[in-house]
């Protein structure tokens, strides 16, 4: 067990984390393909996903809205449709409108009476301004990484993110649901990391790539968290 009182300041990722990206990303994705009559599983759309975006990355920075039109355009170059302009904004508009976790603000809001508390997100500043109003609580700083110019799980992010909180590293516990983006790159720069196991009792890895590391704790859920972190 963590031993919480060493702890001043939590990060998070925020979409996978705190925002059920999962079906945001399914609930953009399913019409379009059942318009240009292509039938995927769920689980091959995520996967799918996963390999596009974490390809569209790396290299060149380029703008998160950028990418998650790029990510429509290529599933229609993989699955043989050509997406209008509509269709290809329609990803990466319907990110305003994804939700939080159900133990999401609840969890944040108890967290917040003990830490300061972090978003360091793969997110443009203006697509995060839309998921703040629903997570309901003041962040003590935002970090995206159109601030950065780069994408997680680059390293460049997560020490930008320890030189901006001013605490020493041993004083930030990175909370996070994706092994490949977060608690891998984190864990490599002796961060403390907990692993939200946001698809437990699911197969595969969902909209993220498969990687392995192991996180200094590993909860269900993020209110799990916080009955441990508060008390």
């Amino acid at each position: 067990m963590l031993d919480f009182e060493r702890y001043k300041v939590l990060t998070f990722d925020c979409y996978g984390t705190l925002i059920d990206w999962e079906s945001g990303i399914l609930n953009a994705l399913r019409p379009l393909l059942s318009a240009h009559q292509v039938q995927l599983a769920d689980e091959q759309i995520l996967a799918q996903y996963a390999e596009i975006e974490s390809a569209l990355e790396v290299g060149e920075y380029r703008p998160y809205r950028q990418i998650l039109a790029a990510v429509v355009q290529q599933f229609g170059e993989r699955l043989n449709f050509a997406p209008t302009p509509a269709e290809a904004a329609a990803l990466p508009d319907s990110v305003q409108n994804w939700l939080p976790f159900a133990d999401t603000v609840a969890a944040l809001q108890q967290l917040q009476q003990k830490y300061q508390l972090v978003i360091l997100s793969n997110i443009d500043d203006e697509l995060f301004a839309g998921s703040a109003k629903r997570l309901q609580v003041k962040f003590d700083q935002v970090i995206t990484a159109e601030q950065i110019g780069s994408y997680k799980p680059a390293l460049k992010n997560f020490e930008t993110m320890m030189q901006r909180v001013g605490v020493p590293p041993a004083q930030i516990l990175h909370v996070a649901q994706s092994i490949h983006h977060d608690i891998q790159p984190a864990s490599s720069l002796g961060l403390s990391t907990v692993w939200v196991n946001r698809r437990q009792n699911q197969a595969g890895t969902g909209a993220t790539p498969v990687a392995e590391a192991k996180a200094d704790l590993t909860v269900e859920s993020l209110q799990a968290l916080a009955s441990l972190a508060v008390r």
